[in-house]
């Protein structure tokens, strides 16, 4: 090694050598190797072959074969991703025949254009601090189910809309004429002018098929803003009894995702075929108002409301729900009656079923049919539920002055239904709860006002009719 007197003859031959060299065309001599520093002999070959074979063994679990293929292959320090040579899927329209499944994406292709977005705008609902007129908006979904512009949704997508507006998946926007719905089952129809465009219908299906575990996929708009998203889920569960202001409702749970922007919109079934209505309505939060709900929907069983919708188309209205002529109350509220339960008698329109029937004010409704009455809205969910339609007839039980007396009632339609009285005028305070119309969804409730955040607000009981 290099010792500290700087002796140049002690350089062992692992020393750098360095020599001034001011002309650089002149080449440096060749060191002559020392003794020390030989070629390898054939033993140490077999050992480096030896190692270099277990080293391509080892590397073919751990990616060292790549590296050794990169060097082989002269690309030695480059970094390389493994492709897959498989051309695009491709997605062939098909025809919704009702006998053979399809793909989702066959499903899709099959029917977003016959899905469309709505965009209302509502009569106005009150006034602002400066009294203007104060208007919501909100949006749902819907489907169309003929080539001449018909189109169903929910009823309360399009409760009290001055203007409707319907978006077809390639951007086409038509106005839209509100033909009719029903608030009690939550349908609605519409209906556009296409012109010269040529719409595409959905094919209906049954619910009545459909089974628990079944796919089911949604095509709708959430949140108002996401227009014409797929979604996917099960059947969770048939006839799931879902209960709204007295009314009950059959509906199909399902796993699919279900947001404000939905409603209206249809469900499939595996056979791209439309099996029910989809209602964000019921899918927002629990009964208790306490929890949001998630992963969880619900859709109107189109078996239950296809007669009720081709109703709409003829004659602007539902005219096939039973009606008897009356108004009616909580017989709790009359302890005078005699009578603990019941639906209580507060008004009987003259000429009606229940006038015909020989029904009078201060009776006590106790039964209808076999069902027990205990309440007003249990005479409401008799008349909202499939048992009874127009023309049927039942057996009503009923108290008057302390007896039970029976008699037959025939149920007569909604069409004959007089037009109900229009509800008191709001105080200007509580309209001027709302103060910005709402956009990118369905709308549930008006926000409160300042007098009604600090002085309570303004309650309107009534009657049920029926």
């Amino acid at each position: 090694m290099y010792n500290e007197n700087n002796n140049h003859q002690d350089r062992t031959p692992y020393e750098y050598h360095y020599r001034y060299r001011p002309d650089y065309s002149e080449p440096l001599p060749a060191l002559e190797p020392s003794a020390e520093f030989q070629k390898p002999k054939k033993t140490g070959r077999r050992i480096v072959a030896g190692v270099l074979c277990a080293a391509l063994l080892l590397g073919s679990s751990f990616g060292v074969g790549w590296l050794v293929n990169d060097w082989q292959d002269g690309r030695k320090g480059q970094t390389q991703m493994q492709m897959v040579d498989r051309g695009l899927a491709e997605v062939t329209t098909v025809s919704v025949t009702g006998s053979k499944k399809l793909t989702f994406p066959e499903i899709y292709d099959a029917n977003v254009n016959s899905c469309v977005s709505i965009n209302v705008v509502t009569t106005p609902v009150g006034y602002n601090f400066f009294g203007q007129a104060v208007q919501n908006a909100s949006s749902g979904s819907g489907f169309i189910v003929t080539k001449d512009g018909y189109i169903v949704t929910n009823y309360h997508v399009i409760e009290n809309g001055e203007t409707v507006t319907v978006t077809l998946n390639d951007g086409t926007s038509f106005p839209a004429q509100i033909i009719g719905g029903d608030k009690d089952y939550d349908i609605a129809v519409i209906k556009v002018d296409p012109g010269d465009t040529a719409l595409k219908p959905v094919t209906l299906g049954t619910s009545s098929s459909l089974k628990v575990g079944d796919d089911v996929l949604t095509i709708g708009n959430p949140l108002g803003e996401l227009t014409f998203s797929m979604a996917e889920g099960i059947v969770s569960c048939l006839d799931r009894e879902i209960n709204l202001d007295g009314t009950p409702f059959n509906m199909i749970q399902i796993s699919t995702a279900v947001n404000s922007g939905n409603s209206g919109g249809p469900l499939f079934n595996i056979y791209g075929e439309v099996v029910g209505i989809v209602s964000a309505k019921y899918s927002g939060s629990s009964s208790s108002g306490s929890a949001m709900i998630e992963g969880l929907g619900f859709a109107i069983p189109l078996d239950d409301v296809l007669s009720m919708l081709e109703d709409i188309m003829t004659n602007g209205q539902v005219t096939s729900h039973a009606y008897m002529g009356i108004s009616v109350d909580n017989a709790s509220a009359y302890p005078r009656c005699g009578v603990r339960s019941g639906g209580y008698l507060t008004e009987v329109v003259k000429g009606g079923p229940a006038e015909k029937a020989g029904l009078q004010v201060g009776d006590v409704i106790t039964m209808v049919g076999t069902t027990t009455i205990t309440s007003s809205q249990d005479v409401k969910a008799v008349l909202g539920s499939k048992s009874y339609k127009a023309g049927d007839t039942a057996t009503i039980t009923y108290v008057r002055s302390g007896q039970v007396y029976t008699t037959d009632l025939t149920f007569g339609s909604t069409a004959e239904k007089p037009e109900e009285t229009a509800a008191p005028a709001q105080p200007q305070q509580s309209q001027q709860s709302q103060t910005t119309p709402q956009q990118g969804g369905d709308v549930y409730g008006d926000m409160e006002d300042f007098f009604n955040e600090f002085f309570g607000g303004y309650g309107y009981g009534g009657r049920d009719a029926a």
